[in-house]
């Protein structure tokens, strides 16, 4: 038997042979994990000068989903702090900033009968800035609200657990201030990758 039809019958064996974890009206789950946050490439600008770049930062998450019905469940994303550097044509970085990005999303996990569960969600963020800092005077960040579309995948490891890889992408806008004075906005849209270990109540 050839390498790759071997491998592709072994995992299909394993994924039969872990229990399914199936999502019932009324079950809760609880996952630990990190998250990796990755602004998109066209920022914005600073006063009419082109934002180049807004760093990435990987914080630890925790997730609370409670089940409404039979697959499909209610989940609140929060994180510990996200701090992004932000850099400009010509100047490089001029300051730095801290978000929390708390989402509210609707999550549809398909049932597959099997270990594997993937699932796809829509909500709502608000994304909060503070302890804005910059070389260049009285910086200040707008809050903002926008939508997010999540889409992942669960592997059982048990009946009440189970390893999670996801994808989140966010809409976060905001407007900018320096000493007062609004200097232009950000787009920051970040996508949002995560792994976490998800127990189920």
């Amino acid at each position: 038997m050839k390498t790759p039809i071997l491998a592709a019958t072994v995992l299909a064996a394993l994924a039969l042979a872990t229990p399914a974890c199936a999502q019932s009206a009324g079950d809760m789950t609880l996952g630990f994990g990190l998250g990796y946050v990755k602004p998109n490439g066209t920022p914005g600008t600073l006063g009419g000068t082109m934002v180049t770049d807004i760093g990435t930062s990987t914080r630890p998450t925790i997730t609370f989903e409670y089940f409404l019905r039979d697959n499909i469940g209610l989940e609140v994303l929060g994180a510990l702090p996200f701090k992004h550097a932000v850099s400009v044509v010509g100047t490089g970085k001029i300051g730095e900033t801290k978000h929390l990005p708390p989402t509210v999303s609707i999550n549809y996990h398909i049932p597959t009968g099997g270990a594997v569960t993937p699932f796809v969600g829509l909500g709502v963020n608000y994304t909060a800035f503070f302890e804005e800092h910059s070389s260049a005077g009285d910086l200040k960040l707008k809050n903002s609200w926008g939508l997010a579309a999540h889409l992942g995948v669960d592997y059982a490891l048990s009946e009440k657990a189970a390893l999670r890889m996801d994808l989140r992408y966010i809409d976060i806008d905001s407007d900018v201030y320096l000493n007062g004075t609004k200097v232009g906005k950000v787009e920051i849209d970040p996508v949002v990758a995560g792994v976490s270990y998800i127990m189920k109540f």
